[in-house]
């Protein structure tokens, strides 16, 4: 049964998807059926799953996606001649022309596919770093930087002498202070890279109103869309960023799958990140001329099955909606956030509005840790850590929180059931 009903364009097949469609009404209780996984219980309890922003999961579309794959195409791309290596060719190029329709980039030449988030920021910072940055140039980060968009930024610093500085966090409302923005984009920044959706806080940041403030200053920009591109609708146009990543596996897709866009004029004027088989022209042992973006970046034999999965998601979240999605999560993060804030001895980070699916918390006199693995003996899945943003917990003053994330197939009864081993949890500790 399909989970999208008053629609007649949408498949009738389970877990099939359309292109797109945002007419009709969400049957968020029938979707989940599409999540086998979600289908089972931890330590005799039904599981919750609230650590989407580390990883979503699967639907049964993807599942199936994979296994057609490799019962049917598998094979290499691009270099054989044969049936089989046609249909994986054919498969990959078509996700990654999917994957430009998804983020509205102008052509699929603007979509590079790697491992995830952390390589395309990796890609970047030393593809373009290397060759664009000297001693005494300005990178801009922001205080709320995963580390996946901090240390390579550092790294590259290092090796070239570029400063590394960071726009503030305002730690009254847990949001940038944009006040300081324009004078710091003065200096001599020459990249500004920042996150889109903060994993820790759940904050929006403004980035298209920040590309636009580096723009007229001719400054590189770079979003991190990690937490934003399976949650709203992303247009890299209208953003007006120079380069966007994400990953596929907080998207419904596979691990190991990742997208990177770039303007093509910078695609192309960048060297190669690595080298090897299938990003080349010509090799002699004297030289090798390399292929245009965007096969001059994926050296070597890539990850076939990771964009055929990433299709069939994009294509499923696409089939719901992401502007519901969008709604739907950010309605359930205001209604946690209600419930967790009525409770005494817990602290919540991140704005009191407008926030994204993610709560972050801590109770009183109990460690982060401790509140995950009694929440796992409930069958409650959650994180508890520095959720790789070391640096924001210290400007915070903690070391780490616990962190409910939430998706398109959690609910508010699973909210509630949150509370309720929250409270018993405090109980356990004031004994």
């Amino acid at each position: 049964m399909s989970a999208i009903v008053n629609n007649p364009a949408s498949s009738t097949r389970r877990g099939a998807a359309s292109s797109s469609s945002t007419a009709g009404e969400v049957n968020w209780a029938e979707l989940r059926k599409d999540f086998p996984i979600l289908d089972q219980k931890i330590h005799g309890k039904p599981l919750i799953y609230f650590d989407n922003a580390a990883t979503s999961q699967k639907p049964q579309a993807v599942l199936d996606a994979l296994r057609h794959y490799y019962e049917r195409d598998n094979a290499n791309v691009h270099r054989g001649i044969h049936e089989l290596s046609n249909r994986a060719t054919a498969a990959y190029e078509a996700a990654r022309a999917r994957t430009a329709q998804f983020i509205h980039a102008r052509s699929p030449e603007e979509i590079v596919f790697t491992r995830g988030t952390t390589e395309a920021i990796n890609l970047v910072a030393h593809s373009w770093g290397m060759a664009n940055l000297k001693s005494g140039d300005v990178i801009l980060l922001t205080e709320m930087e995963h580390h996946s968009n901090l240390v390579p930024w550092q790294l590259i610093a290092q090796r070239t002498g570029a400063r590394v500085v960071y726009v503030p966090l305002r730690s009254d409302e847990n949001v940038l202070d944009l006040d300081r923005i324009d004078a710091l984009l003065a200096g001599n920044v020459k990249f500004f890279s920042m996150v889109h959706i903060s994993n820790s806080l759940g904050t929006v940041n403004p980035v298209a109103d920040l590309c636009a403030r580096a723009r007229k200053r001719g400054i590189v920009t770079l979003v991190d869309g990690a937490q934003s591109a399976g949650h709203m609708p992303v247009d890299v146009q209208a953003i007006g960023c120079d380069f966007f990543a994400f990953s596929g596996h907080k998207i419904c897709g596979p691990t190991g799958i990742g997208v990177l866009y770039g303007r093509q004029d910078l695609l192309d004027a960048m060297p190669p990140y690595q080298g090897g088989g299938e990003m080349i022209l010509s090799v002699a042992y004297d030289h090798t001329e390399f292929k245009k973006a965007p096969h001059r970046f994926e050296a070597g034999t890539p990850d076939i099955s990771g964009p055929v999965g990433l299709h069939a998601a994009m294509d499923y979240l696409d089939r719901i909606g992401r502007d519901r999605i969008w709604k739907h999560d950010q309605e359930l993060a205001a209604y946690a956030q209600e419930r967790l804030s009525a409770l005494n001895g817990v602290r919540l980070f991140g704005p009191k509005t407008g926030r994204a699916g993610v709560v972050s918390f801590l109770l009183k006199d109990v460690h982060a840790h401790d509140v995950v693995m009694l929440a796992d003996q409930a069958g409650i899945a959650l994180r508890g850590g520095h959720h790789c943003t070391q640096p924001l917990m210290h400007k915070l003053g903690v070391e780490s929180t616990a962190r409910a994330s939430f998706y398109f197939y959690n609910t508010r009864e699973e909210v509630d059931r949150l509370v309720e081993v929250i409270r018993e949890i405090q109980k356990f500790f004031a004994v």
